[in-house]
C-alpha cells in the first residue's frame, strides 16, 4: 500500500515536471514563430502578395499572435492552478492562429499547415497524451472549415479535399505516437525517480551499518580517493575533509595505508590481511576488492585494532587462567592447614634455638602462602560486585581510623583531608576498602616514613567526576617499569607477591573506576576514578 502511493507521488512529481519543460519549449517556440511572422510579413511586403491571399490581415493575426505569446511568456513562472486549466484553452488558440494565418496566406497550398502537427506533439507532451486526439479533432475542423471557405469562395475542385484530409490524418497519427511518447516517458521518469531513491535509501543503509561497525572501513578508487569512511576511520585520517573538496586523496591522509593499498593493487601475491603500525598501534588491514575480476578498480579497507583484540585474547586468558589458580588454591588449603597445624604442635617441643629458627621460617612461608591463595580467591570474586551507595566522607574517617590502628602508623604521618561537602558513591564497600588498603599500604612502605609522608587527597573531576589520590614522598617507580606495575606477580620488594596493585585495579574496573599511576615532582601518585551520585 505504500509502495503504491510513493509510486503514485513519484508519477505525479515526473508528470509535473515533464509539463513544466515542455511548457516552457512552446512559449519559446510560440513567440519565435511569431516573430518570424512579423519580419516575414514586413520583409515581403503587401503589393508581392499573391491573389488568394491577405497581407494585411496576416500581418495583424502575426503581430496578434506575437502578443500573445509575449504575454504567455511573462505570466508562465507564476504557479497558480488557473494558468494549468488554462493550458488547454492556450493550445486551442494556437490552433486557430495557426489555421487562421495559414487562412491569410493562401490557405493549405501554404504549407504552414505542417505547423499543426508541432503544435499537436508539442500538446500531447502538456497534457501527458490525454488531450491529444481532442487537440487533433480541433485541428481536423479548422483545417476543413477552411478549406470549405477557401472552396466556396474561388470555386475550387471538390479533390481540393485531399490535401485537409492528409493533414488532418496526419495530425491524428502525431496525436497518437504523441501519447505513446508521453506515456513511456513519463513511465520511464517516473522508474528513474523511484529507483534513484531506492538508491538513496540503499545508501544510508549501509553508511548506518558501516557507522555501527567496530572496525574502521574506508573505501577508495584506484586514484587513491577516498569515497566514505566510518567515524572508526576518522582518527586514522589526519587530513580532514574541507567543504569544497569532493573528495580527499588517502595519500594525504594515511600514508601508511596508502603504501600498503599500492602494493595490494599491483601485486596478487600480497595477503589481503596485513598488519601495520600507526601512532605506536598495531592495526590489522583487511582488503577487498570492490571489483573481484580485478584489483584495479579500488578496495573497501577494514582496520581493526590489532593491540584491542590481542589484549582481549590476554583478558580471556587470564580469566581462564584466574579461574584455573582458584581452583589449585582452593586445593591447597586443606594439606597447608595440615602442615600448619603440625608445625605448631612442633613449636611447641623443646627445640634448640637453630630448629625453633627453622620452624618459624616454615611459619612465616605458610603464612605467606596462604596470603597468596587469599589474595587469588579474592580475585576470582572481583565480577561479583554488591554496590550500595556509601557516604565518602564517613567511609574514609572510618577506614583512616581502621588503617592506622591495624597497621601502627601515627596519625601525623598520614593526612586525609577534611571534607566541606557530604559525597555519596556507588560501590562495594569491601572492595573499595581492599583497594584503599592495598594502596595506602603500598604507599607507606615504599614512603619516608615521616610527618605527611602518606596522604590521603580528594579532588573534584568535571560534574560528577571525584579523584581519590593517594600520594606518598617515596623515590617512586621507575619509567621502565611503569608499564609493568600493575602486571600480576610483579612487584619490586623481596617479600611481596605482586598481587596488590593488579587485584585493586581489577576490583576498581569491576565497579566502574580506574586506578591509575601518576610519578609526581616530589614523589609518587595512585588515582582512583570514581563518579558521584545524588
Amino acid at each position: 500500500m505504500n509502495d503504491n502511493i510513493l509510486y503514485q507521488n513519484i508519477t505525479a512529481q515526473s508528470e509535473l515536471s515533464l509539463q513544466a519543460r515542455t511548457i516552457r519549449i512552446i512559449n519559446v517556440f510560440r513567440l519565435i514563430l511569431s516573430l518570424i511572422f512579423v519580419l516575414f510579413s514586413l520583409y515581403v511586403g503587401q503589393e508581392n502578395w499573391g491573389e488568394t491571399q491577405d497581407a494585411s490581415l496576416f500581418f495583424s493575426l502575426s503581430l496578434a499572435y506575437s502578443l500573445f505569446s509575449f504575454t504567455l511568456l511573462l505570466v508562465a513562472p507564476v504557479r497558480s492552478s488557473a494558468l494549468v486549466f488554462f493550458n488547454p484553452v492556450q493550445i486551442i488558440i494556437d490552433i486557430f492562429f495557426i489555421i487562421f494565418i495559414m487562412h491569410a496566406a493562401g490557405g493549405i497550398q501554404s504549407g504552414l499547415g505542417l505547423l499543426l502537427i508541432i503544435t499537436i506533439v508539442t500538446a500531447s507532451l502538456i497534457s501527458n497524451g490525454r488531450l491529444a486526439l481532442f487537440y487533433a479533432a480541433i485541428a481536423t475542423i479548422g483545417l476543413l472549415l477552411e478549406q470549405s471557405y477557401q472552396i466556396a469562395k474561388w470555386m475550387l475542385p471538390i479533390s481540393g479535399y485531399s490535401q485537409p484530409a492528409m493533414l488532418s490524418l496526419s495530425c491524428f497519427a502525431t496525436a497518437w505516437l504523441g501519447y505513446s511518447f508521453a506515456k513511456r516517458m513519463t513511465q520511464s521518469e517516473a522508474l528513474a525517480s523511484a529507483r534513484g531513491i531506492d538508491l538513496e535509501n540503499l545508501a544510508q543503509v549501509n553508511a548506518l551499518i558501516t557507522e555501527e561497525m567496530q572496525d574502521g572501513v574506508i573505501v577508495i578508487d584506484q586514484f587513491l580517493n577516498i569515497h566514505h569512511h566510518n567515524s572508526q576511520a576518522m582518527p586514522l585520517l589526519t587530513r580532514k575533509k574541507v567543504d569544497d573538496e569532493e573528495t580527499i586523496k588517502l595519500s594525504d591522509s594515511a600514508i601508511e595505508i596508502a603504501h600498503v593499498f599500492t602494493r595490494w593493487m599491483h601485486a596478487e601475491n600480497i595477503s589481503e590481511n596485513l598488519i601495520i603500525s600507526i601512532n605506536n598501534k598495531e592495526l590489522k588491514l583487511r582488503l577487498e576488492p570492490i571489483n573481484h575480476d580485478s584489483r584495479l578498480y579500488g578496495a573497501v579497507i577494514f582496520i581493526q585494532d590489532w593491540s584491542q583484540i590481542q589484549s582481549a585474547a590476554q583478558q580471556s586468558k587470564l580469566a581462564a587462567l584466574g579461574r584455573l589458580t582458584a581452583n589449585i588454591a582452593h586445593e591447597i588449603r586443606n594439606p597447608l592447614s595440615a602442615i600448619s597445624h603440625a608445625n605448631q604442635l612442633l613449636q611447641e617441643e623443646d627445640f634448640n634455638v637453630q630448629n625453633k629458627r627453622m620452624l618459624q621460617i616454615i611459619a612465616d612461608n605458610i603464612q605467606r602462602i596462604d596470603q597468596i591463595i587469599k589474595d587469588v580467591l579474592e580475585l576470582n570474586r572481583r565480577d561479583r560486585t554488591n554496590q550500595e551507595r556509601l557516604s565518602l566522607n564517613q567511609f574514609i574517617l572510618d577506614f583512616y581510623t581502621q588503617f592506622c590502628a591495624v597497621e601502627k602508623i601515627p596519625a601525623s604521618h598520614f593526612q586525609i583531608p577534611s571534607f566541606k561537602d557530604n559525597l555519596f558513591i556507588a560501590y562495594d564497600q569491601r572492595h573499595l576498602m581492599q583497594i584503599l588498603w592495598n594502596l595506602c599500604k603500598n604507599g607507606w612502605e615504599h614512603s619516608q616514613k615521616q610527618v605527611g609522608s602518606l596522604k590521603l587527597n580528594c579532588a573534584k573531576n568535571g560534574r560528577a567526576g571525584l579523584n581519590l589520590e593517594i600520594i606518598d614522598d617515596g623515590e617512586g617507580v621507575a619509567e621502565e617499569n611503569r608499564n609493568k606495575l600493575f602486571e600480576p606477580f610483579y612487584t619490586t620488594k623481596t617479600t611481596g607477591n605482586g598481587l596488590g596493585l593488579y587485584i585493586s585495579r581489577e576490583l576498581a574496573e569491576a565497579n566502574g573506576s580506574r586506578l591509575s599511576y601518576q610519578k609526581l615532582d616530589s614523589g609518587s601518585a595512585f588515582i582512583l576514578q570514581l563518579q558521584t551520585i545524588n
